[in-house]
């Protein structure tokens, strides 16, 4: 079986489509769902779905190696980043290496980086008058959105859509293309 866990920071969508995906399959459990928001709306997602979650602290992540030792001890095969906050720190890159994916709200290389993420990465797209926009799905690596990427699906941006206009594209995306290019990697290996 295919163990897989998910670290979230925000509400959860994109952490629940990729659960609900797997929840029929007898080959992969979403094993662990790790949070830094003690606020968070993927912990209710999580609670309804019977997935345990792990609290962690910026001490914790950055500063010690629990996060990568209950990784291993759980038998994780691939970890997933959906709207997580927080750069991964170079000890846990280094523990899945090629097995650690993140998905971003924009076509990189453009709109990637350090603060870009939600709705600022939206509201760049719209001030740039960009015409396409998308999600970029990659490998994480020691910065922010430079990993090799897997995967890129486009949507059309009209001249008249504001940024919340370009999230829902995006998240319709999002929800559309990542549980199954995960999916996909999982049984490329």
């Amino acid at each position: 079986m295919k163990r897989l866990a998910i670290f979230a920071s925000g509400s959860g969508s994109n952490a629940e489509k990729i659960c609900e995906y797997f929840l029929q399959r007898e080959d992969v459990d979403v094993s662990l769902i790790f949070t830094n928001n003690p606020m968070a709306g993927v912990i209710k997602r999580a609670c309804k779905l019977q997935i345990p979650v792990v609290f962690f602290d910026k001490k914790t992540f950055y500063h010690t190696g629990k996060i990568p030792q209950i990784l291993q001890n759980e038998g994780i095969d691939l970890v997933i980043l959906a709207g997580f906050m927080m750069l991964v720190p170079p000890m846990l890159v280094d523990a899945f290496p090629n097995r650690m994916i993140n998905i971003h709200p924009a076509l990189l290389p453009k709109y990637g980086g350090k603060g870009m993420y939600g709705h600022y990465v939206h509201e760049a797209v719209v001030n740039a008058k960009e015409t396409q926009s998308g999600i970029t799905i990659h490998y994480v690596n020691h910065h922010y959105d430079e990993g090799n990427i897997i995967f890129q699906a486009t949507c059309d941006v009209e001249p008249t859509d504001t940024a919340d206009d370009v999230a829902h594209k995006i998240h319709a995306l999002e929800h559309e293309h990542y549980p199954r290019v995960i999916d996909e990697i999982l049984y490329k290996r």
